[in-house]
């Protein structure tokens, strides 16, 4: 092995070891689309990165709580969105189940259809279930948190982003009341987007 290419491989080691290692304590459990069983996008475009908004939503379903049935409950709302309501791709970046996992929608760097007008510049992120008169569970929401911090070290998330709730751009109640209560209480909530 010559000493360009061990030099090389110290340095990638060096990067694993800094900032690869805290990942796995970092991100929470992210469920791939093929994870699920999701379809793939019939067509896609792309967001800059890293966003700078991050919008939160709720589904107004009935919660999930195992792989399997939140695996059927992203299939049902992903054909719901492609089929009735003609979008390209499930209309979410990613959503939350209440068994703590995060599911991967469109994904990171993709335009997906939560909240016109902003869908360009921002990741909508959606709570399976309505929380309209619930607040979600610790687990839920301690995933929600993780999520954000580990799209921050990924540099996919912009570190002074924009926390909102999809009422708050849209005329929607999402995402519930009680959610949207939570999420007012946290350190990038922004009142003006």
């Amino acid at each position: 092995m010559d000493k360009k290419m061990i030099k090389y491989s110290v340095l990638w080691l060096h990067f694993y070891c800094v900032v690869c290692s805290d990942l796995p304590t970092i991100c929470p459990n992210i469920i791939s689309k093929s994870g699920w069983n999701g379809l793939p996008a019939t067509h896609q475009d792309y967001v800059k990165i890293p966003v700078e908004n991050i919008i939160i939503h709720h589904t107004v379903s009935e919660e999930c709580y195992s792989l399997e049935e939140c695996a059927t409950s992203l299939r049902n709302i992903q054909s719901f969105h492609m089929d009735e309501l003609e979008f390209h791709d499930m209309g979410y970046n990613f959503l939350i189940g209440s068994d703590g996992n995060v599911y991967e929608g469109a994904g990171w760097h993709k335009i997906a259809a939560h909240t016109r007008g902003y869908n360009s510049r921002s990741l909508g992120i959606a709570f399976v279930g309505n929380f309209s008169s619930k607040v979600p569970s610790e687990k839920m929401l301690n995933a929600l948190r993780k999520f954000l911090e580990c799209g921050v070290k990924l540099g996919e998330i912009d570190q002074e982003y924009k926390l909102f709730g999809g009422r708050q751009v849209s005329a929607t109640s999402s995402p519930g009341a009680k959610l949207f209560k939570e999420i007012k209480t946290w350190p990038h909530f922004t009142n003006s987007p």
